[in-house]
């Protein structure tokens, strides 16, 4: 290959990306609750020879999502498990949040995935947004933007510690003394910090990829930070290519700051996809889509995924300026929100969300597989990605189209592999494989 090869993620989602997408497809409405569903992504992506099937996970919801989508969230570990069954190759990336876990059953629990899928986890690192999961986990108040990713640095460090517990050739198996592990070889993360406090190993040696991929997916100033201290794959959503190759440049920058080889982080950002054998057939499936969109919903959804409660706000007058005034932005989201408000202060907040798209900030492509392929390399070229998040707008549709038109165009140009060359998710990353560090200094 003459260009690093690039790398792509397959996001799940009920349908399809696109908000109107149960609208559109034939499927069985409740097709999207069974696994059939989701082996059928996963194999797709898989023939595909895709790096990754990606999980997204809300452990809360605003109850205007179940009038307008599919509701399916389903525990990403139980589902990425049995997925690993039906597949061999394919990684595993799953979300799980660092404000309403604790770091060694969180640890334990992507380590689990690790060793049944063979070594093809992957640990999605979310803050959670949504205030309203406090009251789903007990706690009186949703932490701060600032509170939540002190902790989640703490968090993550705590579970790199607990997956370390175990060198890698601790296992003896001697029967003959009857000695099954070689117990010097144990390092228990005993960590008392500001937040966690963490005593022992896993109950299980350390997983085949050493430890899970860690992905990451915030693009606001503390986000960056935390994808550059841990990162290994970098979940974006760019307006353009031009913030996409700066946004790229300052996630290596830090990582380089850190003491990290920014050619270890990799940046996949969210590309929404609709592909047709013409462009005018492309857009035409796009304006459907778009057809179908509920005012309802975009206003709504606009602030849930900002992290403020819809049911809390008059959409018919302005957003209330001691939001956008007075105190900071809770989340990424929620600042285009308040820069959408500053702009227009006396426009109603339907008005302002209306103008507001995609709810993870990412770019809709609308054209053929060759349109697609240009695009893609021509984003690689400029240094803005290593590869994208193919967020179908309709499932498994414009997957199997990627799969059967773009890869083998990608393939031809020598951007994109022609088979496996591993078995773990490192090894399609072209990611090393933690060492634990006691090893690291012998």
């Amino acid at each position: 290959m003459t260009a690093r090869p690039l790398h792509f993620n397959a996001f799940i989602w009920p349908n399809g990306y696109h908000e109107s997408a149960w609208r559109v497809v034939d499927d069985d409405v409740r097709g999207v609750l069974g696994l059939p569903y989701y082996a059928d992504i996963a194999r797709i992506a898989e023939r595909g020879l895709m790096d990754t099937v990606f999980l997204a996970d809300n452990i809360a919801i605003a109850e205007y999502r179940a009038t307008h989508l599919p509701q399916t969230q389903f525990d990403p570990i139980s589902v990425l498990s049995a997925l690993a069954a039906v597949t061999s190759h394919i990684g595993l990336i799953g979300t799980g949040s660092t404000t309403y876990s604790k770091p060694w059953e969180l640890a334990r629990r992507f380590a689990t995935l690790d060793h049944l899928s063979g070594g093809r986890a992957g640990w999605n690192i979310v803050t959670t947004v949504t205030p309203l999961a406090a009251a789903n986990f007990g706690e009186p108040i949703h932490p701060d933007h600032a509170d939540r990713y002190a902790r989640a640095h703490e968090f993550v460090d705590v579970v790199r510690r607990a997956w370390d517990s175990w060198e890698d050739d601790a296992i003896i198996g001697d029967r003959e003394r009857g000695v099954w592990a070689d117990r010097s070889k144990l390092h228990a993360p005993r960590f008392h910090g500001q937040y966690y406090d963490v005593e022992g190993v896993l109950p299980f040696p350390r997983s085949p990829q050493g430890n899970p991929v860690l992905v990451q997916a915030g693009q606001s100033g503390p986000g960056i930070a935390l994808a550059a201290r841990y990162a290994d794959l970098v979940f974006s959503g760019p307006p353009s290519l031009e913030a996409a190759v700066e946004f790229r440049a300052e996630v290596h920058a830090q990582a380089a700051a850190a003491g990290r080889d920014p050619a270890q982080v990799l940046v996949l950002p969210a590309l929404m996809v609709t592909l047709g054998g013409t462009e005018a057939e492309a857009q035409e499936k796009a304006r459907r889509l778009e057809e179908l969109t509920s005012p309802e919903f975009r206003w709504q959804n606009t602030l849930y995924t900002a992290g403020l409660d819809p049911d809390a706000f008059d959409p018919d007058v302005p957003l209330p300026a001691e939001l956008w005034t007075g105190q900071s932005a809770p989340s990424s989201r929620a600042e285009l929100l308040y820069a959408a408000a500053r702009a227009r202060p006396d426009a109603s907040l339907r008005d302002v969300a209306g103008r507001l798209t995609g709810g993870a900030g990412q770019i809709h492509f609308v054209g053929t597989p060759e349109q697609l392929a240009e695009h893609v390399i021509a984003w690689q070229d400029a240094g803005a990605v290593d590869g994208f998040t193919i967020m179908g707008s309709t499932l498994p549709y414009e997957l199997m189209t990627f799969v059967d038109h773009v890869v083998p165009i990608l393939q031809c140009k020598g951007r994109f592999r022609t088979e496996y060359s591993g078995t773990t998710l490192r090894d399609h990353l072209g990611l090393q494989r933690p060492v634990v560090p006691g090893e690291a200094r012998r």
